[in-house]
């Protein structure tokens, strides 16, 4: 596991998608109580930054055609999009947070 300080838990806003390059792969964090989410920030469907998006109750909707993906898993939730995001592992330590964007977590 290769783990990268991205940013302080203070800098996340509570679910308010949040862009970050890890290693050079685009990532989105999405921050909810305690818990941070990583997904790939491309929709699967039309390569739009999902960190331009919104949080639902669905998951994390892309404001391009409204394609959602489950924080947890990166699955789809709704159409247009049919093919899963990668979803990375976030450690939390002290007010610090730390993404591995060396392999995803839900392959």
């Amino acid at each position: 596991m290769t783990l990268t300080r991205v940013c302080s838990l203070v800098d996340l806003k509570e679910d308010e998608p949040a862009g970050f390059e890890v290693d050079d792969v685009p990532v989105v964090l999405v921050r909810q109580g305690e818990t941070v989410h990583a997904l790939a920030d491309v929709c699967s469907h039309a390569e739009i930054a999902l960190s331009e998006g919104e949080v639902t109750r669905e998951g994390l909707e892309c404001w391009l055609h409204g394609s959602c993906f489950k924080l947890t898993t990166g699955e789809p939730t709704s159409p247009p999009a049919s093919v899963r995001v990668d979803v990375y592992a976030v450690t939390v330590e002290g007010d610090d947070v730390y993404v591995d964007a060396s392999a995803p977590t839900n392959r």
